[in-house]
């Protein structure tokens, strides 16, 4: 149980998110994810995977590997992802349309 939750831990500090705000994406109460995070419980394969995708990985890495620190860049796309995958569709609608005003205007 610890390697889990310290790779949580790690993961969610690699992408710049509090334990409140990876429990709000992955639909969690705040004591519940936690739970996770102190190693006091272990969550189920549905909610494994829901805290997997906010955290942009795997189950398999939260379960059993370390996160080592990686380059700015890829952490500023990890974190990217994490905060794409958190977003409803109208509201990811309107980043690709800033996303895509921002490439047009660097060309």
């Amino acid at each position: 149980m610890e390697l889990f939750a310290t790779n949580l831990r790690k993961r969610a500090e690699q992408l710049g998110l509090s334990n409140a705000e990876v429990a709000r994406r992955a639909g969690l109460s705040e004591r519940r994810y936690g739970n996770y995070v102190s190693g006091r419980r272990e969550p189920d394969l549905a909610t494994l995977v829901r805290i997997s995708s906010v955290l942009a990985t795997s189950p398999n890495e939260l379960l059993i590997a370390s996160f080592e620190k990686s380059a700015p860049e890829e952490v500023a796309r990890q974190r990217t992802i994490a905060a794409l995958a958190a977003l409803r569709n109208d509201d990811l609608e309107r980043v690709v349309v800033m996303i895509e005003a921002l490439a047009t205007e660097r060309r």
